[in-house]
């Protein structure tokens, strides 16, 4: 299934499984839906089945959005002390969307209790109380942690009552977007069929011998290997070391989670010569989750810059973390530059990355599914040094690999059975029965205000950037998703601020002015007072204007004398 026809499954309002293989996608479309449904303000519960994917979509845990924790059932004692606890009550009663990331690591008794829980809050005797829902992931990646002796038949989301109460449209995507060698691709698929080529096992074995420079990064599945490597190389090297602290805000319980969560470290050492990995996308200085570089020194604010292997430098400045409520207002933030340590990183906080050159070593593999996920973090076998492995590395579960052919079945039947234009005939109704926007000016609006939001910045310094742009006041209007009087509200407060501020661009023409100025010089006689534009009754002065629009009269206000 193409992209473009998934997404539109969702936005029909279709409880989906989306999949497929790794760098097919999956992340992408999930973070174009969640941004569709927050611009029309669709209560979304954005989760992932563990810390580390849950910060890919700014989310939380779905052990901590569902209130369900490390519990291994529910009675109803449960359900009725969760029902008292209003941070719980708040979302889980007004949530229309809930999105479940890296699914293939929830267990599936956690899965029937997130049903559970929902039916509940929802008092509804329909599939997770009748909302949409979400789920994304890969069955061939790592598997849920269960009990001991616990078969995997047991333990996977797809085998759960709650899973096949709901039966998700399954939208398999099968177009790749980061493998560009095929013979890492056809080696990928090779894994995930169980049979693996003669010659391309000899490939494998090959890269044995490939030349790997300082700039390849070693994965390995133990932390105890990967905590040594990268502790011996940074004392090794000569200079001052640099320590970040993180700063954290919120609700103690969700930063908690947070620290947990993210790949940088609460105190995060670093020299001259570090060899580091960014580890949060940033677009605008062109790195992603996975680009690697050296620290080569301080700036003057004590940020790092960083080489990276393209051979750009760029400065590692303090980004954020954080949990967002529903609305996608930030309940817990964790602030720290955001680098980790590169010479070594383990299988399973690399999972969600794309890495330019490694050395792996799975001669200590211990869970099915490691080798595929340190594999496919690659686009490139040339890129590829592999330090060893064993017999389990390139095994995977026989009944993940059963379904996921069942699932690739069910994914063309959905794909071919209904149109992409049916699909969009149930656009507009799912979004007004979530309650969202539908109108486009007023989508525009939401919109406009979220990347306010995102700016960090007061609504008045972007309203100030704008004039400072020359931009017209319909631009303004246009370009803040706000109204006119709003607009020209911005402009007195930046006026009285600073009287020196060239407003003449939005000057009214001279008959509106000299009424408005005639008006504002009777008002001040009777008061007896020198009052300014901005202490003005508008209302007094539009008496006095022939009932000019009050929109007219602010922006008057602002040339009057």
């Amino acid at each position: 299934m193409q992209q473009e026809k998934a997404l539109a499954f969702l936005k029909a309002g279709y409880s989906v499984f989306l999949t497929g293989s790794a760098g097919t996608g999956k992340t992408y479309v999930l973070n174009q839906y969640i941004s569709y449904l927050k611009e029309r303000k669709v209560p979304v519960g954005v989760t992932a089945s563990t810390g580390i994917a849950a910060t890919h979509l700014n989310g939380m845990t779905i052990h901590a959005w569902s209130g369900i924790g490390i519990k291994d059932h529910l009675g109803m004692g449960d359900l009725s002390r969760m029902k008292e606890k209003k941070y719980l009550r708040t979302h889980l009663e007004a949530v229309k969307v809930l999105i479940i990331d890296e699914v293939s690591m929830l267990h599936g008794r956690q899965l029937n209790m997130v049903n559970q829980v929902l039916k509940y809050f929802k008092d509804s005797p329909d599939p997770f109380g009748g909302i949409q829902v979400v789920f994304c992931g890969d069955f061939y990646q790592l598997p849920p942690i269960g009990s001991q002796g616990e078969e995997n038949k047991d333990k996977f989301a797809f085998m759960s009552s709650a899973w096949n109460e709901l039966k998700p449209v399954i939208c398999y995507l099968q177009e790749q977007f980061r493998q560009n060698d095929n013979i890492l691709n056809q080696l990928l698929m090779n894994i995930r069929s169980g049979e693996i080529d003669y010659d391309l096992m000899e490939t494998l074995q090959g890269t044995y011998h490939n030349e790997s420079s300082d700039d390849a990064t070693r994965l390995y599945t133990h932390n105890a290997d990967v905590d040594r490597i990268n502790s011996e190389k940074l004392e090794s090297l000569r200079g001052d070391m640099r320590l970040f602290r993180a700063k954290t805000k919120g609700n103690e319980r969700m930063v908690e989670s947070l620290k947990k969560a993210v790949l940088t470290e609460e105190e995060l050492a670093l020299k001259v010569g570090a060899k580091v990995m960014f580890v949060k996308n940033n677009p605008e200085i062109g790195v992603v989750n996975g680009s690697i570089g050296e620290v080569t020194e301080f700036d003057n604010e004590g940020n790092p810059l960083v080489l990276l292997v393209d051979g750009k430098t760029v400065p590692a400045r303090p980004e954020t973390w954080s949990v967002d409520d529903d609305s996608g207002k930030p309940i817990a933030q964790f602030i720290q530059i955001p680098l980790r340590l590169a010479w070594a990183i383990t299988v399973h906080k690399c999972q969600g990355m794309t890495l330019d050159e490694a050395e792996i070593d799975l001669s200590k593999v211990f869970e099915r599914g490691q080798g595929y996920v340190a594999l496919s973090r690659l686009k490139d076998i040339k890129n590829l040094r592999l330090l060893g492995f064993n017999q389990r590395a390139l095994e995977v579960d026989d009944l993940a690999a059963r379904a996921d052919k069942r699932l690739m079945i069910l994914s063309g039947e959905h794909d071919r059975q209904i149109p992409q234009y049916d699909l969009e005939k149930r656009f507009a109704p799912f979004l007004r029965n979530c309650g969202g926007l539908v109108d486009k000016a007023e989508i525009e609006k939401a919109k406009k205000k979220a990347e306010a939001k995102k700016t960090g910045k007061p609504t008045l310094e972007l309203t100030r950037e704008l004039v400072m742009q020359h931009l017209s006041l319909e631009e303004i209007v246009h370009s803040r998703g706000l109204v006119k009087s709003t607009i020209i509200g911005h402009l007195l407060k930046l006026k009285e601020k600073n009287a020196d501020l060239d407003l003449t661009l939005y000057k009214p023409d001279e008959s509106t002015l000299s009424l408005i100025q005639t008006a504002v010089n009777q008002i001040r006689e009777e008061l007896e007072k020198p009052l300014s534009p901005t202490e003005l009754n508008s209302k007094d002065v539009r008496e006095r204007c022939n009932n000019l629009d009050y929109a007219e009269i602010k922006l008057g206000l602002l040339f009057v004398n």
